[in-house]
């Protein structure tokens, strides 16, 4: 997991509107008041099979602080999406993006991509991949923005 800053002051998440796992839509802003863990995964990423599991225990031990959990998932095909999920479940919301139009907005630059929004609804930063040795310093980055 790499840290970098997205900017050196904090901007908007783009908002988007996309299916999930239950056949509702799920937009961004309706996590506005949480802290989001926004996701970009696909099934096909060796690293997002070790994330999933650590998203999980995050959801776990945050959900009730106001964590909130959002993957996207961009197979072009839901079905590799949904297969990856029986294997590896997820006990947070996923979205679907086949159409890959949202990590633009977000300049995903590789799989996994993580970024933290804070409860105004802005993008304050991220991390791209997924290293267990750096979860620690991902979650204090978590804690902090809970604590506002």
């Amino acid at each position: 997991m790499m840290a970098f800053s997205l900017l050196s002051y904090a901007t908007n998440a783009p908002d988007f509107s996309l299916p999930s796992t239950d056949s509702s839509t799920l937009k961004l802003s309706q996590f506005k008041g949480k802290v989001v863990l926004l996701d970009f995964w696909a099934s096909w990423c060796g690293p997002c099979r070790q994330s999933f599991p650590w998203m999980n225990e995050m959801i776990a031990r945050y959900g009730k602080d106001g964590l909130a959990v959002v993957a996207v998932n961009l197979d072009e095909n839901r079905k590799d999406a949904e297969k990856f999920l029986q294997e590896v479940p997820a006990n947070f919301n996923i979205a679907f993006n086949p159409q890959g139009n949202i990590p633009e907005a977000y300049h995903v630059q590789g799989m996994p991509t993580s970024y933290l929004v804070d409860r105004n609804g802005q993008l304050v930063g991220g991390h791209i991949g997924f290293n267990s040795s750096e979860t620690e310093q991902f979650e204090s980055e978590i804690v902090k923005l809970l604590k506002k």
